[in-house]
């Protein structure tokens, strides 16, 4: 069956009035529209989880698909973006959702199909809505037939995407939230303060608004001629001049400059001295016309000073133009300076074509990955293409024909010019340690692009997160890259602060409109840059950064998709750091307190995982590439960038780079491995520590029962000492625990005396257990009692008193006074008398 395919878009070679014709199964016209059940119910407050802080529905349209994956769904349009969500999965299609501020254009087209039927004479029609968008994707929309959807969904788009003021972007309309964005003035004063070796200054809001920030070193200061943006509204208020020129100097030379852009440092070398500048192209027309006081600051710029006095370096002027561009340039009353004019100078020009260029090539380049794309919006794979297995099967034409429309798009040649060009700005920089002048038209779209990459090449600090974000609010932001035209998204012209800007297309007038270039004859179209001013300058710069990172992939802290990232949100204009076309512009709209800040937000994301994050470059060592990076030029090829020109049309090709996937999953595999090894040593610590106090307590358990068993050895000897003393009166002696003892004395059988030992620790002995205490009973005994005991008896037989029939006479007896052998003790007597007995009392021999 023959397929009508729906016109192809943004293509210079098939401007056609009717509907180009594919041939072959494997197009949308296989769509089963029979079988989709379109959702009847309002499924807008059902998802509203989807939904960002701020963000409403605006219109949505049921039983839609998405053609290039083939997948149904509802489709919405909020303030903020277009949001496909898919019926199956109840999930968003990332494909098909879209930032508003990202849609280049878009358009309403009907395709007609011919009938299955034997009448041929009946056919069918498709209503469609093609989304063109500035990050390399072309997305189509299908809506059910005898439907109004199509055109609700369209007219929203209509007001949603060119609002009539700035401050109906959803930027101002969810507020700066948790990412508050602070005065970049802050910053780009304590940038300034960085390149002149003066960086414990640290910069606030009160230095600003008392002037005292106008600091400077041996040869250069920072100026605040352009506080108030009197001498040029597109440059920065604080300007790095050299300290040799006066204000006064510098408001002379503005006149000699378009637009006022004067030669102002972009960066310095901390060490020589080379400098780096940027200024717009000289007026010096068909007469050639001269400015002293431009040339006076142009030859300050290579000043320098070897043994304190002062000396010259060489000066290269880097024209970014064609020279023929550059040459027609004069006719208008602009062009470039003349050698002879600047001492010691020399003029290069590097042909880097303008905007209108970069934007025919862009569009170029995004038809040709869409054609040859797996998820074509025309809903064919590229295999499928004319009908045949035309690359699959080998076709080498077909294959060449292809390659050839890539080299044909020229945006790679693009991104070379300017890789090249800034590769050489910082060859004589670092190599020569010469100043280099950089311009283009006016100084803020090409001069921007190689400035701020000559920077990247020459100083490691902008090569990580903070750097990069200082290099980008300096070069492209404080001076006046014209994001809002360029991106497409109103600014403050047309409210009441009337700031005109034009064209950078080498004149002073605006270029004249023109129309998008390969479109075909839709029903209606939209384009968010009707100015035609719109053009992917910034967007290709990144890709120059994403380009160095593939060259060296160690130099830099950031990643590739860091990059994707960051440039997303960029298009999106989801915050206002990229809104206006100027710091002026930006303070007139008080976008910092308004609007929240991308680099907030991007820091926020990397700070949920840390190093592990994605954003974060696995293979990152500052010790490696601690220098510039000056590449050779055989090293400047540029290739397809797959995480951002592959994402939408080769979704599985642009994950290619799986190595860097799986070293990304060891690192975090790693990582874990780490932690758990810290917290396993902790642990290991603090059981070695408890060990520790537990071999501490032992021993002194130890001690203490050693000490315990000498006591208890000590309180039986001392025990048996008693015994055999009380014995030896005729006692009888029982030992209990108690802490008091009776004793019981029996002068005969019948009677009993009883007395009361109480036994006291001696000094330095309180800490024993109680079982130490001892308690004794002693009952006394007839005489006969005792010497018919064995002890009575054997003292009776040895004793010499008792031998002359005296008795015994203990304890008036020389042998307990002195320490007879038969009783074994000394007593003192006194004390026994008191029947309080204490342990130094008695000794063991």
């Amino acid at each position: 069956m023959a397929a009508s395919r729906p016109p192809r878009s943004v293509s210079s070679r098939d401007i056609s009035v009717g509907v180009e014709r594919l041939e072959g199964a494997g197009s949308w016209d296989t769509l089963e529209w029979t079988k989709i059940e379109p959702v009847t119910r309002s499924v807008s407050h059902v998802n509203l989880e989807f939904l960002l802080e701020a963000e409403r529905v605006v219109e949505e349209g049921h039983g839609v698909v998405l053609v290039n994956t083939d997948e149904a769904g509802t489709l919405f349009v909020t303030n903020f973006r277009l949001l496909f969500l898919s019926d199956g999965t109840r999930n968003i299609v990332p494909l098909g959702t879209i930032p508003l501020a990202t849609i280049e254009k878009f358009n309403k087209m009907v395709v007609k199909i011919q009938s299955n039927s034997r009448n041929t004479n009946k056919s069918s029609s498709r209503r469609l809505l093609q989304i063109i968008g500035k990050d390399m994707r072309i997305i189509v929309f299908c809506f059910r037939p005898r439907t109004k959807q199509r055109r609700v969904i369209y007219d929203a788009l209509s007001r949603c995407t060119k609002p009539e003021r700035i401050w109906d972007l959803y930027a101002f309309t969810c507020g700066p939230s948790k990412f508050s964005n602070p005065n970049p003035k802050v910053r780009l004063l304590n940038e300034y303060f960085r390149l002149l070796g003066i960086g414990f200054h640290h910069a606030s809001m009160s230095m600003i608004e008392d002037g005292s920030f106008a600091l400077s070193n041996d040869l250069w200061r920072i100026s605040d001629v352009n506080f108030n943006y009197a001498l040029c509204q597109s440059y920065p208020f604080a300007l790095l001049v050299p300290n040799t020129i006066s204000d006064e100097g510098i408001i002379q030379a503005s006149n000699f400059r378009a637009r006022a852009r004067v030669p102002a440092i972009s960066w310095c070398h901390p060490g020589t001295g080379a400098v780096l500048a940027r200024s717009s192209q000289p007026l010096v027309g068909l007469m050639n016309t001269r400015s002293n006081a431009d040339e006076k600051l142009v030859a300050a710029l290579c000043a320098r000073l070897i043994d304190g006095k002062d000396s010259r370096r060489k000066l290269y002027i880097a024209d970014a133009r064609p020279r023929k561009n550059a040459l027609a340039n004069g006719a208008m009353g602009g062009g470039s300076e003349s050698s002879s004019n600047y001492f010691q100078s020399e003029i290069v020009f590097f042909g880097i074509d303008n905007i209108h260029a970069m934007r025919e090539s862009f569009a170029r380049f995004r038809e040709y990955l869409d054609t040859h794309g797996a998820a074509s919006s025309d809903g064919m794979s590229s295999f499928l293409r004319h009908g045949g297995w035309t690359w699959g099967g080998g076709n080498l034409s077909s294959m060449s024909a292809s390659v050839s429309t890539l080299g044909d798009s020229g945006w790679l040649i693009h991104v070379q010019s300017v890789l090249a060009g800034s590769a050489w700005i910082a060859a004589r920089v670092a190599l020569e340690s010469a100043a280099v002048l950089v311009h283009c038209s006016d100084g803020w779209d090409r001069t921007s692009q190689l400035v701020s990459l000559a920077n990247l090449m020459l100083d490691p600090y902008y090569r990580t997160f903070t750097g990069f974000q200082a290099l980008i609010e300096k070069d492209w932001l404080a001076f006046g890259h014209p994001f809002s035209d360029r991106v497409g998204m109103p600014s403050i012209s047309g409210s009441s602060f009337e700031l005109t800007r034009h064209a950078s297309s080498g004149s002073f007038s605006s270029s004249p409109l023109r129309q998008s270039s390969g479109s075909y004859t839709p029903q209606a179209s939209n384009s968010s840059h009707a100015q035609n001013n719109y053009s992917p300058i910034f967007l290709q710069w990144v890709d120059c950064v994403s380009q160095l990172l593939r060259i060296y992939p160690f130099a830099f802290e950031f990643s590739s998709t860091f990059l994707v990232d960051f440039l997303d949100c960029v298009l999106s204009c989801r915050f206002g750091n990229f809104l206006c076309n100027s710091e002026k512009e930006r303070q007139i709209c008080g976008v910092d307190e308004a609007c929240g800040c991308m680099w907030a937000y991007l820091a926020y994301l990397r700070s949920s995982e840390g190093r592990s994050h994605t954003h974060y470059n696995l293979f990152y060592d500052p010790l490696k590439h601690d220098g510039p990076l000056l590449p050779p030029a055989a090293a400047l090829a540029p290739t397809l960038w797959p995480k951002f020109h592959l994402r939408w049309a080769c979704p599985f090709e642009s994950q290619a780079s799986e190595l860097e996937a799986e070293c990304r999953n060891m690192a975090i595999k790693f990582s874990e491995l780490q932690k758990a090894k810290e917290v396993a040593e902790m642990k290991a610590k603090e059981y070695l520590a408890s060990m520790e106090i537990l071999n501490a307590d032992l021993q002194n358990e130890k001690l203490v029962s050693s000490s315990a068993m000498n006591l208890a050895k000590r309180a039986g000897k001392e025990s048996a000492a008693i015994q055999r003393a009380v014995e030896s009166l005729g006692c009888r002696v029982n030992f209990t625990n108690s802490s008091d003892c009776t004793v019981d004395g029996e002068s005969s059988p019948t009677e009993t005396s009883q007395f009361s030992l109480s036994r006291r620790e001696p000094e330095g002995t309180t800490g024993r257990d109680d079982k130490s205490d001892l308690s004794v009973s002693i009952t006394v005994v007839a005489d006969d009692i005792v010497r018919s005991s064995p002890l009575g008896r054997v003292c009776e037989t040895l004793c010499p008193l008792r031998a002359q029939g005296r008795g015994c006479q203990w304890p008036d007896a020389a042998c307990a006074q002195l320490g007879s052998q038969f009783v074994g003790l000394k007593a003192n007597f006194d004390a026994f008398d008191r029947l309080s007995i204490y342990d130094r009392y008695f000794q063991s021999e």
